[in-house]
């Protein structure tokens, strides 16, 4: 329907809107509620292949960021030589010499945790014999 003529119709509907609803006819009161609550603006439908456009995209931004990584660890410096469990075991016994935490912590009676034990073993010479 050209501009002008949707305009005309929009104007006499929008008149006849104006007067009790109960005297609209079937159809004016269709085309009312069709004009109103049609499938414009927010309650349109979208696009067709919106979804996989979206789909596409926030693939892309996975891998994207995947890579990037990815380069970033390739780049990156080796774990200090402290990320190591016989490291961290060798603070555990320093903190129990020393009588850290006697009420809760490494140095308390009972004590079952494993302290400031936090990494893998490392393969290798134990953290003292490193020529790092």
């Amino acid at each position: 329907m050209p501009p002008q003529e949707q305009a005309d119709l929009w104007m006499a509907l929008r008149d006849r809107m104006k007067v009790n609803w109960h005297e609209m006819t079937l159809q004016e009161k269709k085309a009312a509620y069709w004009i109103a609550f049609g499938p414009h603006g927010p309650r349109a439908l979208d696009p067709p292949g919106e979804t996989k456009k979206v789909f596409g995209y926030t693939a892309l931004a996975i891998v994207a960021a995947g890579v990037l990584f990815a380069i970033e660890r390739m780049f990156a410096r080796p774990p200090p030589k402290t990320m190591n469990a016989q490291y961290q075991a060798m603070t555990n016994e320093y903190l129990k010499a020393q009588k850290t935490e006697p009420i809760t912590g490494v140095s308390s009676e009972g004590y079952t945790g494993k302290g400031m034990i936090q990494s893998k073993p490392r393969k290798g010479p134990p953290p003292g014999e490193d020529e790092d």
